[in-house]
């Protein structure tokens, strides 16, 4: 009865440190001057610290470390748990980037290096995608080409990071979008019998939501890259150690390979749209604009809240796409269910947009 407590322990457990912690860091913050100061591509207006990331970070791991200790991970098997402690200590190491970034502004390609060797750090512990589905061709097996297999998952790692950083735009929206992520991911992952998996996204559920207290609009602190960082590689890590290497091992459908693609296709495909969008202009794809979904959404009168409540609906949508695929029980009820809240979020948002038009 206790095991199955575990993950209810990890949710609450990073929820009320992340509740308590954060007003401090922000104090802390506020006291030292590290804040993010407006200028014309951000949507704020005065400075607000950008440190909110420490609390998610704490959160998180205090959540899934109390676990570990009470006994909740003895049962893993040596080689899942050598891959569980390279996505802990990844992360770990995509944090430490962030603050070090929110601290000293590092260069966009001194950090990108760096993310690429703790990437590779996480790889060798495990951490990597052994199967690959590609759209007419099925299932790919890279087990036995160990460097293909280590260029898609460090670029996955890698990439979803930065996905998540670069979403975090607009007040509430990261943290928001990451929640829901790593709520669905911990559904999924238990339905699959992936425990470790499931402490992991528990834990990182219950940081991102308690953080959304002070950060959904008007923020009273940004998480600022160690926290986006640190969210965005954890999901990340817990979709391959918990969804791709679990179809893999079970040989379950193919569908079932792009689990973690679906959950998290909401910055995957802002991120891919912004690239293109920049390069086909002529700029650097690591010059930022204002060029997301969150930014044309305001153009167009949105208000921050009903863009951040809109973007929300869209990964709550195919999350629940992913339960259905995933053929959890009630799985496609819910994406119904999801989908009448985007249907309605959706009308929401067209009315608006028409109203501003014809005034």
């Amino acid at each position: 009865m206790f095991g199955d407590l575990y993950h209810l322990i990890a949710f609450i457990i990073a929820l009320t440190v992340v509740l308590c912690a954060t007003p401090v860091v922000r104090s802390i913050g506020l006291k030292t001057g590290y804040v993010d100061k407006p200028d014309p591509r951000k949507i704020h207006k005065k400075p607000i610290v950008r440190l909110g990331g420490v609390a998610i970070f704490l959160g998180t791991l205090t959540g899934f470390l109390i676990v570990w200790l009470l006994g909740g991970l003895e049962q893993i098997q040596p080689n899942r748990a050598m891959s569980m402690w390279g996505v802990f200590f990844g992360g770990i190491g995509f944090f430490a980037i962030g603050l070090a970034d929110d601290l000293f502004n590092l260069s966009p390609i001194s950090r990108l290096i760096v993310q690429t060797m703790v990437a590779i750090f996480a790889f060798s512990m495990g951490v990597e995608i052994d199967f690959f589905s590609i759209p007419f061709l099925g299932l790919i097996d890279l087990s036995n080409i160990s460097w293909l297999s280590q260029i898609i998952t460090v670029i996955w790692l890698v990439g979803m990071a930065n996905a998540i950083n670069w979403i975090d735009g607009l007040d509430g929206l990261a943290a928001g979008v990451s929640g829901i992520c790593a709520v669905v991911m911990l559904i999924v992952t238990l339905f699959m019998g992936e425990p470790e998996a499931a402490v992991m996204a528990a834990a990182l559920a219950g940081a991102a939501l308690g953080f959304l207290r002070y950060n959904f609009n008007p923020a009273q602190i940004f998480m600022g890259d160690g926290g986006a960082y640190f969210m965005g590689f954890t999901l990340a890590g817990v979709g391959v150690i918990g969804l791709v290497k679990t179809t893999a091992v079970t040989t379950v459908a193919v569908t079932s390979v792009i689990l973690p693609y679906l959950i998290l296709a909401v910055p995957i495909l802002d991120m891919s749209v912004v690239i293109i969008s920049r390069i086909s202009k002529g700029k650097s794809p690591f010059v930022a604009d204002k060029g997301h979904l969150h930014h044309r959404l305001l153009k167009a009168g949105i208000s921050q809240r009903l863009t951040a409540l809109f973007i929300y609906a869209l990964t709550l949508w195919m999350g629940s796409l992913a339960l259905g695929f995933s053929n959890i029980p009630s799985g496609w009820g819910y994406a119904i269910g999801a989908t009448i809240i985007l249907g309605y979020v959706g009308w929401q948002v067209w009315r608006t947009t028409r109203i501003k038009q014809e005034k």
